[in-house]
């Protein structure tokens, strides 16, 4: 006798049905845990796949006739975080083919609402402890550590995958965990548990670095997903409305407009003397702080977005300190920017008011309301600091400092640059030192070394997570169409600051659903899910 076919899930019809939905999704997206760690055998991501169906259908059994177009901005939403999901268990397959998906110790906080690129469950976030820590803390992060040998001891079950320039890419992001755990066992060192969990973690590093170095010989596989699946992801996971091949158009057209722009700006400054780099701790504190009080005074005086109260002290907190001791040649690239004019990199800083936002004024939208899954909120939020560069240039910022434009043009460089790292990587046309090597030959001055960190980090970081490197230009110019819609759509109703607050308050979802709600033109997303 045949089995009977599964049921078709009820047909919903009420957006609490896609709130409940949601809550039900989120919890089932967290993996098993098992032994006290989260479970990506095999068997367990194939379960995984499986079920998601049910939750897809479930998704797909909703109709959203009459809804509102947030409520149906909402639906999309969960639609692309399970496409995450699809992807992931499809073709990226973190836990068995990239082996930085194990690093777990992160000492500093991302400037965007989640952690950058694939990571394990349970991942310990440093810089949420106070040192020295309380008992409370001390036994939680000791808590926290103890899974770690584990944790490990299952990876060398799961890493099955033959991704050549992931597997040793991920090895010295490994190597940067035992380094981290070996500053945390100094800062714990009057807790004498606590150090020995420290040290029992940096071991099994140590050793599952040893592991991955014997088996690195053997792998000789592409890391790049495909441009067919790269395509697939673009428009069903990160709702990007440009395909791999129109990506590598925009990102060549991009880097020339830059080098150019550059070259002109340096021939209209070429009588002016140079920049002068910040030279020591005391003029950094004193430059740094006065950068933001310009930046904050000029948003405010050229009405680019309503000042709330939180924003000055969100961007103030993140100066950092002055890097001693490295000659100003050897300076990673974003330090030549920051050092020459410390105002240009507070305008990227857009990050540090859009995670002030999220937690002092969180959306209406439990859907929105955290970050989304998937690193979907990319080419919103690093588009829109990429993006306040060369606004707040255009709109004056740097007009009694001109050289500072020149900045402008040389960071869009290295971001057209490596955003083709990125694409060529994912088309297995470069490996992963061909697209270092390629970045920093493009990009100005020389100030994006081959052999310094940034350039290697960044690259590994968008091997890991398609579309990351590109979604800082491909963000940028999907707003700066978006500024050009509404302000045809407006005429002279259109103000900045209106479309600033309005796209603030529409969350951290992809350009092209806050594109439909801005505009009220829903045949871009449409287009989109099509492609499915």
């Amino acid at each position: 006798m045949s089995a009977c076919a599964p049921e078709s899930p009820a047909r919903a019809v009420r957006y609490e049905d896609l709130v409940t939905l949601f809550n039900e999704w989120r919890a089932f997206q967290k993996p098993k845990i098992v032994d006290g760690v989260a479970d990506y055998s095999a068997s367990a991501m194939a379960t995984q796949q499986r079920d998601l169906v049910t939750y897809q259908s479930r998704l797909a059994a909703i109709d959203t006739t009459g809804w509102s177009t947030p409520q149906q901005v909402d639906y999309h939403i969960v639609r692309a975080e399970m496409s995450g999901m699809e992807f992931d268990n499809r073709v990226l397959k973190p836990w068995s083919r990239n082996p930085a998906f194990y690093v777990s110790i992160f000492p500093s906080q991302s400037d965007v609402p989640a952690r950058e690129g694939p990571v394990a469950f349970g991942a310990i976030e440093l810089w949420t402890y106070q040192f020295p820590l309380s008992a409370e803390q001390a036994t939680d992060l000791g808590t926290k550590l103890k899974g770690i040998p584990a944790a490990l001891r299952h990876a060398r079950e799961n890493l099955t995958g033959n991704a050549r320039d992931l597997w040793v890419a991920g090895i010295r992001s490994l190597e940067e965990q035992s380094r981290d755990l070996a500053s945390l066992d100094s800062a714990v060192s009057g807790n004498a548990d606590l150090g020995q969990d420290v040290r029992l973690a940096r071991a099994a590093t140590d050793s599952f670095v040893a592991w991955l170095e014997s088996q690195a010989a053997s792998k000789n596989g592409p890391s790049g997903v495909g441009v067919g699946d790269y395509n697939w992801y673009l428009a069903n996971v990160h709702l990007v409305p440009f395909s791999w091949q129109e990506q590598v158009g925009i990102m060549r057209s991009e880097l020339a407009r830059a080098l150019a722009s550059l070259r002109l700006e340096e021939e209209r400054n070429r009588a002016l003397p140079a920049q002068q780099l910040v030279a020591s701790a005391q003029e950094h504190t004193r430059r740094f702080n006065a950068a933001v009080t310009e930046y904050m005074k000029f948003l405010a005086d050229h009405d680019v977005v309503t000042i709330r109260d939180y924003m000055d002290g969100a961007l103030r907190a993140r100066i950092g300190t002055y890097n001693a001791g490295v000659p100003d040649s050897l300076r990673e690239f974003f330090t030549q920017a920051d050092y020459r004019d410390p105002v240009v990199m507070r305008t990227h800083g857009y990050h540090w008011f859009d995670l002030a936002r999220m937690a002092r004024e969180p959306h209406a939208s439990v859907i929105r309301r955290g970050p989304l899954l998937y690193n979907i909120f990319d080419d919103r939020a690093e588009g829109m600091a990429t993006a306040m560069e060369e606004m707040m240039m255009h709109v004056g910022l740097f007009d009694a400092r001109p050289r500072s434009r020149e900045l402008i043009w040389i960071l869009l460089a290295q971001r057209a640059a490596r955003a083709l790292g990125d694409l060529r990587m994912h088309a297995n046309e470069f490996t992963l030192q061909e697209a270092v090597n390629f970045t920093s030959q493009w990009t100005p001055r020389g100030w994006l070394r081959k052999d310094g960190n940034t350039v290697s980090g960044e690259q590994h970081l968008y091997l890991q997570q398609p579309s990351y490197g590109t979604s800082y230009i491909i963000g940028k110019i999907q707003i700066e169409q978006l500024i050009g819609d509404l302000a045809r759509q407006q005429g002279a109703n259109f103000t900045l600051q209106s479309f600033t607050d309005a796209f603030n308050a529409a969350g951290m979802i992809p350009v092209t659903l806050i594109r439909w709600e801005l505009t009220g033109d829903p045949s871009e997303v449409r287009r989109l899910a099509e492609l499915q």
